[in-house]
């Protein structure tokens, strides 16, 4: 059982965005969990809802993302540079997983910033998700992780953040989950809002290899890592 989900259990939910009930139980892997939505009839009632603990939330939630914000974008410039990884993209993603609440807990149990999964925070050793800086490591090193399992398609990387590779592995594609394809609308959508028509994802295992992003003129988000694909194209110059 790890020591952070009873350390911060209370912390969390006193300062996230959700303002109900909170239940406790226990997973099938033997994990403490907290939630808002019990998810069966073994998780007990901790926390009763009151109106002070939701006002005080609320101003505490919003001076702690004012207060550090600009460190966050620092943390992502650095984590994003070690893990060669565009800036830009990843902070697309904290704000579509969680607005940069780094206290965010969904109904699903992801956590901070960039909204790890218990699981994905241990693959990724992540001991404090609500820690910005591991967090935000981990997050980016499980989407470099995405990018390089699915040969540098954007697109399926960030459908398999948000379903899990499992999914994309079985259909090849988007898979048919609305929430899904909705995800990877409002990220790819925040992200192709830079400056820059094309960017480049470098490899770690060979520097020579790069997955081009190209903005068509009609607004078409177009990623490969064919540069005879590129010649062809009419828009890219």
């Amino acid at each position: 059982m790890k020591c952070f989900f009873i350390i911060f259990a209370l912390t969390i939910f006193l300062l996230s965005n959700s303002y109900a009930d909170i239940y406790k139980y226990i997973d099938e892997n033997g994990i403490t969990c907290y939630t808002d939505s019990p998810v069966n009839n073994k998780a007990d009632l901790i926390m009763k809802e009151k109106s002070e603990i939701e006002n005080k939330s609320k101003t505490i939630s919003k001076i702690s993302i004012s207060q550090n914000n600009n460190n966050y974008h620092t943390l992502v410039h650095e984590k994003a540079t070690k893990y060669k990884m565009d800036p830009s993209l990843v902070k697309a993603v904290i704000k579509v997983e969680s607005n940069w609440n780094e206290w965010a807990v969904s109904r699903k149990g992801a956590m901070g910033l960039m909204q790890l999964m218990p699981a994905t925070a241990r693959e990724m050793n992540v001991n404090n998700p609500f820690n910005p800086e591991e967090n935000i490591e981990g997050g980016v090193k499980y989407l470099r992780y995405l990018l390089e399992r699915f040969n540098g398609d954007l697109t399926l990387a960030l459908a398999a953040y948000n379903a899990g590779p499992n999914w994309i592995e079985k259909f090849g594609v988007i898979p048919p989950i609305t929430e899904t394809k909705e995800y990877v609308r409002k990220v790819l959508s925040i992200y192709n809002g830079s400056t820059f028509s094309v960017k480049t994802f470098e490899s770690d295992q060979d520097n020579s290899e790069k997955i081009y992003k190209v903005t068509l003129t009609d607004g078409t988000v177009l990623f490969t890592n064919s540069t005879l694909l590129l010649r062809t194209l009419p828009d890219f110059k």
